[in-house]
């Protein structure tokens, strides 16, 4: 994934021709208006999320063309319909920049399916098939585990879906995993404004291919969630830069939120740079306002945590506290809004 921090000319290059702000997003014409028979926000279950990472884990790399990756696959399809989502499995073949072409699938979960008002929450499931940015050189041709950053997200949402399953709610809710986002080229330091806006193409097909290809005609969420890297130790989540962009009352809201909760110390309210990320296709190719939640603790890897893209994104960093807190302020973003008390 080209989790690098944009400059001026990559925000230019990016056109969001009707996504400019919440102005001319569902919710802007949404009068909050609490209702009458509301739900309780469940608990979040953060040693079950935890558990779901591990059980990802045990596939193996996620890597497209591997058996893990199939079998990985069939997993979550098996567990959201355990769950009581309607599942589509979109199968797509997806080329990356070294010209091979690879079976892939973007799993999609339904809950509530005839319901108008929707929420979509969204993560990348795939594992990097090398660890290019691992300290040593003779790791660079192993895949990475990809605990934080490929199975984080689909666990949070896992278990969101159980609490929801358990609990009822009385808006639509989607689940999309992105497959093939990240087994893209990596940009150098000095490569050339044309060098960087090609390598920007390589990376999340699946979220491209779904963007352009929407499981409905008439998809119009009210908003979107992008998950990335939500399960690391000390994870800091401040507000990314196309987020604020296109979403910005939506996203200053969850931050809110977040802080009323106690959370505050993971949801930064301050500005991050603005990331390539799954989002991006969403928002430029299906006009769907969707914000990215995404961990840049500002260290010495391109402003994300020193495991990324390397043999140390495995169980060790996991930190069910970090999980709990994403997936808890989740729970009561959707809940407030199925009782009217959000957006």
């Amino acid at each position: 994934m080209n989790k690098i921090h944009l400059i001026l000319f990559l925000i230019l290059a990016i056109t969001f021709s009707n996504c400019k702000g919440d102005k001319n997003n569902n919710s802007s014409s949404t009068t909050v208006t609490p209702k009458k028979n509301k739900r309780s926000i469940p608990k979040f279950d953060a040693q079950n999320a935890y558990d779901l990472v591990a059980k990802q884990l045990d596939f193996g790399a996620r890597v497209p063309g591997t058996e893990a990756h199939v079998k990985c696959k069939d997993w979550y399809v098996e567990q959201f319909k355990s769950l009581g989502t309607i599942v589509i499995e979109q199968d797509f073949k997806g080329t990356v920049y070294t010209g091979e072409t690879f079976d892939c699938t973007n799993v999609i979960a339904q809950i509530n399916p005839d319901k108008k008002e929707r929420i979509v929450l969204a993560a990348h499931w795939d594992s990097r098939p090398f660890c290019d940015s691992d300290p040593d050189p003779k790791n660079h041709s192993k895949p990475v585990l990809a605990a934080d950053d490929g199975a984080s997200g689909p666990a949070v949402m896992l278990e969101i879906a159980k609490q929801i399953q358990k609990n009822g709610i009385d808006i639509g809710v989607d689940f999309v995993l992105f497959d093939l986002e990240d087994y893209g080229k990596e940009t150098g330091e000095n490569a050339s404004r044309e060098e960087v806006l090609a390598n920007m193409e390589t990376w999340a097909i699946g979220s491209k291919y779904w963007a352009q290809n929407l499981h409905r005609p008439d998809y119009k969420p009210i908003f979107g969630i992008l998950l990335d890297m939500v399960g690391a130790k000390n994870a800091v989540f401040p507000y990314e830069g196309f987020s604020l962009q296109v979403a910005p009352t939506v996203t200053k809201k969850i931050w809110q939120l977040a802080k009323n909760m106690g959370k505050g110390n993971y949801f930064i309210q301050k500005e991050g740079g603005s990331i390539t990320d799954d989002h991006v296709n969403v928002i430029k190719y299906a006009n769907i306002h969707m914000l990215d939640i995404i961990n840049m603790p500002n260290n010495d890897n391109h402003g994300f945590g020193d495991y990324h893209h390397t043999i140390k994104d495995n169980m060790d960093i996991i930190d069910k506290r970090t999980l709990g807190a994403v997936g808890q302020v989740l729970l009561a973003v959707l809940y407030r809004q199925s009782n009217g008390e959000f957006l």
